[in-house]
């Protein structure tokens, strides 16, 4: 979610400037690499690079593509094969033992949905979205159609005139995909066309909601704001919750227990963390949360405080289904040998995207299979039967 907008200011930098624009796009990948399908760059006519599509070995190459591109001013696909030992000697390959499809697509600032104005719409509001990105592998010297349909909400948004037939069956795989959550890959053919779908789901951006304004939170809001996750940092402290001892995109509140959930919009990415080292409003913060659909309630301090605070739910009367009790991480973290307050902002981080990912949160060396599976980027043939 950074790099879409980070790739957002870059383009509306570069328009202001007088700067043409290009968007480099992973729309698939066979194997390992190091950037997987939706890892996006923009590219401007000066050479200027805003996000990435690999660790940088195919940068230098991307530029010149995104280049020639921009001169043709038409799309086009690209294929690296990082398992070509010949692309490795040249400086192309880094033995990634994979083959990367990448888009380049020039872009138009005077069209309201060239592909940067659909990306703009899709992180615009806190909602789950299904982008597609459409192309032929199997004539890549006639035309790509990119970056061309949103799905938000019941709303679809189109770019680019398409048969009715696969408008239609495109439309339904983007409503799977928006139900199912996880990105698709279709193989769209009929008599006159043969092209291939990237329909690829989009989660708003992580929120992380701090309840607690001490030092110890001012590195952790300055991680998660590198990670380009959103936070909010709430305490009923005035002199601590102060904007001006946060990143300025942190959401800053004054506020007591009770009422801290009615300032807040919550959704499936929203993770709350009790760091106020005041033990009866981390105990007010967790009876507000327990019976909320939240995925991670990460508290400080020992174990024995934790069992605590539940042992004082459940004398009041609160029952705690085993349900509520694996959403709630305490002592909040992985086990990285964190001492100082930045190294333990760093294992609490670990920890949240773990969770979300439905992650062990263990080294990658243990792992016996690959890291992404490939399951996740079949392609999937469909035959549309045009009348």
């Amino acid at each position: 979610m950074k790099e879409i907008s980070d790739i957002i200011r870059a383009f509306e930098e570069a328009r202001q400037e007088g700067k043409q624009t290009a968007l480099a796009t992973v729309v698939h990948v066979d194997g390992s690499s190091y950037r997987r399908p939706g890892a996006r760059m923009l590219v401007t006519d000066e050479g200027r690079l805003t996000g990435a599509i690999s660790g940088g070995c195919l940068e230098g190459d991307a530029l010149r593509k995104a280049m020639l591109a921009l001169s043709r001013g038409t799309s086009m696909l690209v294929t690296y094969d990082t398992m070509d030992e010949d692309d490795a000697k040249l400086g192309v390959g880094l033995g990634c033992n994979g083959i990367i499809q990448v888009l380049f697509e020039p872009v138009d600032p005077a069209d309201p949905q060239n592909p940067v104005e659909l990306l703009k719409l899709t992180i615009a509001e806190r909602q789950h979205a299904v982008l597609v990105t459409l192309f032929s592998l199997q004539d890549r010297r006639g035309p790509q159609p990119g970056t061309c349909l949103l799905l938000k909400g019941e709303e679809f948004i189109s770019n680019c005139t398409l048969d009715n037939e696969l408008k239609e069956v495109l439309g339904e795989d983007a409503q799977k995909v928006l139900k199912e959550r996880t990105s698709a890959f279709k193989n769209y053919v009929s008599a006159t066309q043969d092209l291939t779908a990237f329909i690829e789901f989009v989660k708003p951006a992580i929120s992380v909601v701090i309840v607690g304004a001490g030092n110890d939170v001012v590195p952790l809001v300055k991680m998660a704001d590198v990670l380009g996750w959103q936070t909010t940092v709430v305490d009923g402290r005035p002199g601590l919750a102060r904007p001006e001892r946060f990143v300025p995109s942190c959401q800053v509140l004054v506020s007591k227990p009770d009422s801290v959930l009615e300032k807040i919009t919550m959704d499936e990415e929203t993770v709350f963390l009790l760091m106020t080292h005041n033990y009866n409003f981390d105990l007010a913060m967790l009876k507000a949360l327990i019976n909320k659909d939240v995925a991670y309630i990460g508290t400080l301090g020992p174990r024995q405080k934790l069992d605590r605070m539940l042992d004082e739910m459940r004398g009041e009367g609160i029952t705690l289904t085993q349900e509520q009790l694996e959403h709630i991480y305490g002592p909040s973290g992985l086990e990285i040998g964190a001492e100082t307050p930045e190294e333990i902002a760093l294992s609490i981080l670990a920890e949240i995207m773990a969770v979300l990912a439905n992650k062990e949160g263990r080294s990658l060396r243990k792992n016996e299979n690959v890291i992404h599976s490939r399951a996740e980027t079949r392609i999937e043939k469909v035959k549309i039967h045009e009348q």
